[in-house]
């Protein structure tokens, strides 16, 4: 069974990881084109499995699962190299949503939601 880690921890675990090469993290920018690269990854890959373009055949093989995993450890990084505690982003965003958005969507009937 798989150790269920909290944001926290994964940033630690990254940070250990950056932390035995000499380089360290790449600079802020270097790291926001890398983000610009991982995320048209993902478009390609969501559109091979879920639009309309399909896959050559002499191309590699992805998954969506990979192409998010390669964002979130270059998102992990750039908050890391920026001193920005990832569980206290969110948080932040959740409370944003919850507040100034929260009557910006229809909410389901309590007998709509999945169980």
């Amino acid at each position: 069974m798989k150790e269920n880690k909290t944001v926290r921890q994964l940033q630690n675990e990254v940070d250990e990881y950056i932390g035995q090469f000499k380089e360290g993290y790449f600079s802020p920018l270097a790291m926001t084109a890398r983000l610009t690269e991982e995320l048209g990854e993902l478009a390609r890959e969501v559109n091979h499995y879920y639009g309309e373009k399909q896959k050559k055949s002499d191309e590699k093989e992805n998954t969506v699962q990979e192409e998010l995993g390669d964002l979130l450890f270059v998102i992990i990084c750039l908050a890391n190299s920026l001193d920005i505690d990832l569980q206290t982003a969110h948080d932040q965003v959740m409370h944003k949503f919850k507040t100034r958005d929260k009557d910006r969507w229809t909410k389901k009937d309590e007998g709509d939601f999945d169980e």
